[in-house]
This record gives C-alpha cells, structure tokens and sequence, in this order.
C-alpha cells in the first residue's frame, strides 16, 4: 500500500498470531479454523471466497468459506466456478495487478473511492447485502497463483485492512495451495486404479493442445487409439471433455512427471 501504516501494540499481536497459527496448517479443517479464528481477529469478515489457478492461468480450485450459514444462492453468486463474482473480481484486477483492492457500497458511499476499476461492482455488492469487500491476490507464479475476496467487512475497508492482507497473503497462498495438494493427494488414491504412462503422455499432449490424431503421430498410433485412450481416461477421472481432464489431471498433480519418460517406461 502506498499509505504509510502504523500498527498498534495489539494489531502487532494479531498479526503475529495469524503468522504463527498459519504456520502448521496442512488440511482443510485447519486452514478452516485458521481463516475463521486468526484471520478474522485481524480482517473479520462474513465470506472468504479462496480461488487457486494453475501454471496455465487455468481455474483449479475454489473455496467458501463462513462461520454462519449461508444462502446458497448467495453462496453461488460469490463462488460459481464460471461467473461468479469471486471469479470476476480475479479476472478484472489480476492482469493488472491492481492489488490490494477494496470497494465500500454501503450507505453514502462514495464511488469515486473505489479501488481501481471497480465502481462497476457496487451495485452488485449492494444488492448482495455485504456493502463491502477486500480483494489481493498472487502475481502469476510457475507453481499456480491465489487470489482471496473478504465479503462484508463490519467496516468500511480503510488502508490498513489492505496492508493486513497484503502481509498476510504470503501464508493464505501457501497454507491453500499445501491444503489443495493434500486434498489432491486424497483423490488420487481414490482413483479406481492408478493412471497409467501412456495415458499420462496422451494428457500431456492433450495439454499442449494438440488433436488426436497430432498425438498419434507423436506417439506412433493411430488417432483412434489415442481416442480409445482418453475415453478410458475420462471415466477413470470421472470426467466428460478434455478441458475437464486437464483440470482434473492438474488437480491430481499428473503433469509434474516427464511424460515421455514415463511413456517409454509404459
């Protein structure tokens, strides 16, 4: 933040708390507690919409998180997969890096003080009844990037809750992406059997973008086998296209061995 902030004595401890308790979490329930315990002693918040992507820029994974029930039609206004508000808000600052970012649509709020470019998303909050929100996110990193979205603030959102976050987002990067591999770990052993090599090769190539009859000349096969292949590797996956596999394969971590020597090995 460009803003000069000074915490106090007791922000300093909550800060330091949240560091701490961060620091062990390496599942969900307590990444859960964390964000609903620590987390909200220093940013207390009504709804944190957690969004990961892939090396690809590709949407991976996304959590909602609250401590109170929720509608689930609110719920699926901030966290749907393909518009949800979550999603647009990442999609509006991440490319230029317009982070940290906040927006106050409660009563006399004024537009003008919105954070940069996001004016146009105050009627929707509004309308939702959060008033406001509190947005950061990672740059785009080699091993996926994060973005988080803090819905109904108790307070309009000043510069220091953006210095909160941006201190922190450090370790909600690293405490959801250590969660999302543990969950992936889980899924993987519930394959009904193990992926084989040369289906990982084939989605590899299906990765690059290549067509299945591109993959057979790759491969030394015919563009039906290549087919027959994927069709087995959906229903093992448990999924109906090859954007769906990709994701799928992603989440499983099945891209981070050298195909091709796991092809040959096959």
């Amino acid at each position: 933040m460009e803003q000069l902030v000074i915490l106090s004595k007791l922000e300093q401890e909550y800060l330091l708390h949240a560091i701490e308790a961060a620091l062990p979490v390496r599942d969900a329930r307590q990444f859960f507690l964390w964000t609903q315990g620590q987390l909200q002693a220093l940013l207390p918040h009504q709804v944190m919409v957690c969004l990961q992507f892939g090396a690809q820029d590709e949407l991976l994974h996304v959590e909602c998180l609250h401590s109170t029930v929720l509608d689930a039609g609110l719920r699926d206004r901030l966290s749907h997969r393909d518009d949800g508000l979550a999603l647009r808000l990442a999609r509006h600052c991440r490319p230029a890096l317009r982070l940290p970012a906040m927006l106050d649509a409660g009563p006399g709020a004024d537009p003008r003080k919105a954070g940069p470019g996001l004016a146009p998303f105050q009627g929707e909050l509004r309308e939702l009844g959060l008033e406001n929100l509190l947005v950061h996110g990672s740059e785009r990193l080699p091993g996926g990037a994060t973005f988080f979205a803090l819905f109904g603030l108790p307070h309009r959102p000043r510069a220091r809750h953006g210095y909160f976050l941006e201190l922190l987002l450090p370790y909600l990067h690293m405490s959801l992406q250590r969660v999302n591999r543990q969950q992936a770990q889980a899924r993987a052993g519930a394959l009904a059997r193990p992926v084989s090599a040369r289906e990982a090769e084939i989605l590899h190539w299906v990765r690059e973008g290549k067509s299945n009859e591109e993959i057979g000349l790759i491969l030394g096969i015919s563009g039906l086998t290549v087919k027959n292949h994927l069709q087995r590797l959906y229903r093992l996956l448990e999924v109906s296209n090859r954007a769906q596999a990709i994701a799928r394969g992603m989440a499983l971590q099945l891209f981070d061995g050298p195909p091709l020597a796991l092809a040959r090995a096959a």
